[in-house]
């Protein structure tokens, strides 16, 4: 038998801890402590110590809700715990069940981030990965009940799409590593007059409409600017929120000067036509003439654009980092500037930014629903867009619960039912 003990972790241990755990991230982190605080929740740092001395093993944030009978406990993303390893996993979730029961907690559950399977960018189980199937024995052997490989969006998502960035030095090796069509939309953004800048606390009401427009414009549920605020003030400068926006003056300066040097090509291949006319020459000639009509119209645009202000917000990311990765969590964009590709530019960016520059070999998309094969289904749209930066998929175990109040669990079960009849 292992010398193992049960503790009360510090901030400080808690946080050196979770900045070099395998699965560490943004959840299980002393800046999420910080900003579940923020809206009343309150939290505790617990781990498993090995040998008798300092060592940690194994530690969790593990945050208390509701009062009274409808009080629980729950570990978003954790514990951060080696999941194959059964007697640390059976001993460590034997003693936040008796803390979670300390509390008054009706149950304890937990969203483990321990991947149980990895799969292609088209949810095909990739070769040498197989189902994590210790992991499940063991939480089992610990009392904790699975409640289903389920497919669809949660709140903490079963469904990771992931980028590895291992090997990509630079902007140029970071673009090629994109389909041709998320390139194109990049290089499309680009050419816009489109820039991607990160905003100040004081802008986070931008943010917070693009946010609230997208998702009424989707129907799903959508945070409140003060949720962003709180959000900020936790998560401190590991919190980037980013806005892409149009330069309206740079853009109008790119379209008149495309117009001009396309203008210039057409009156040459005229002037070539008056003196000899060729099959090629007249086709030339009628391809670049779309393409002048085509710059003229985006150059009225623009010009028309100019009146509307320097800058025009069209689309917006939040993102997190950690030691360990750069995860995405929120974006909107404004449809009326679909064609301009900011949301694509804000990726690229972020992943230059925010990972390529700073060593961060692990870029998290963090949630698609799951669903693969049926392109009706509402998510299509997300799994596309992150498919075309090309990566892999992560399937977590999803949600475990331990009862610990059997008694008010089941009277719990039927006044829900009776209400949702």
């Amino acid at each position: 038998m292992r010398s193992l003990s049960f503790d009360t972790l510090s901030a400080d241990e808690f946080d050196t801890f979770s900045r070099q755990a395998r699965y560490g991230n943004f959840q299980q982190s002393v800046m999420a402590a910080k900003a579940r605080r923020l809206e009343g929740i309150r939290t505790q740092f617990l781990g498993i110590r090995e040998g008798g001395g300092r060592h940690i093993v194994a530690a969790a944030l593990v945050e208390t809700r509701g009062s009274g009978l409808r009080t629980y406990c729950t570990i978003h993303d954790g514990p951060l715990c080696d999941f194959d390893d059964r007697e640390l996993t059976v001993f460590f979730l034997k003693h936040l069940a008796d803390y979670a029961r300390s509390q008054g907690a009706v149950h304890l559950d937990i969203t483990p981030e321990q991947p149980y399977q990895i799969r292609d960018d088209h949810g095909r189980p990739l070769a040498g990965h197989a189902p994590d199937t210790a992991m499940m024995d063991n939480l089992a052997a610990a009392g904790m009940v699975h409640e289903g490989f389920t497919r669809g969006y949660t709140a903490v998502p079963r469904w990771r799409f992931v980028k590895n960035l291992t090997n990509i030095n630079n902007s140029d090796q970071l673009l090629d590593s994109y389909s041709k069509r998320t390139q194109w939309s990049v290089k499309r953004a680009q050419s816009m007059g489109v820039r991607v800048r990160q905003i100040d606390r004081d802008e986070l009401g931008i943010f917070a409409t693009i946010e609230k427009d997208t998702a009424e414009r989707r129907h799903f549920d959508y945070r409140d600017e003060e949720y962003f605020r709180q959000f900020a003030a936790g998560y401190g400068e590991q919190a980037h929120f980013l806005l892409a926006e149009i330069d309206t003056q740079s853009y109008a300066q790119s379209m008149r000067n495309k117009v001009e040097d396309l203008q210039r090509l057409v009156d040459g291949l005229d002037r070539k036509i008056a003196v000899r006319e060729t099959t090629r020459l007249q086709r030339r000639l009628k391809e670049e003439s779309s393409n002048l009509a085509a710059a003229q119209k985006r150059y009225a645009e623009a010009d028309r654009l100019l009146e509307r202000g320097r800058y025009i917000p069209i689309a917006a990311s939040l993102f997190v980092d950690m030691p360990q990765e750069v995860v995405y969590l929120f974006s909107g964009s404004v449809e009326e500037f679909k064609p301009f590709y900011g949301s694509a530019l804000i990726q690229y960016e972020a992943m230059l930014r925010l990972c390529v520059e700073k060593g961060i070999t692990r870029y998290n998309f963090y949630g698609i629903d799951g669903i693969f094969d049926d392109p009706d289904d509402e998510g299509r749209g997300v799994l596309e867009f992150k498919q075309g930066f090309d990566g892999y998929v992560e399937e977590l175990p999803g949600t475990f619960m331990r009862v610990l109040r059997p008694g008010v669990y089941r009277l719990e079960q039927w006044a829900h039912r009776l209400l949702h009849r």
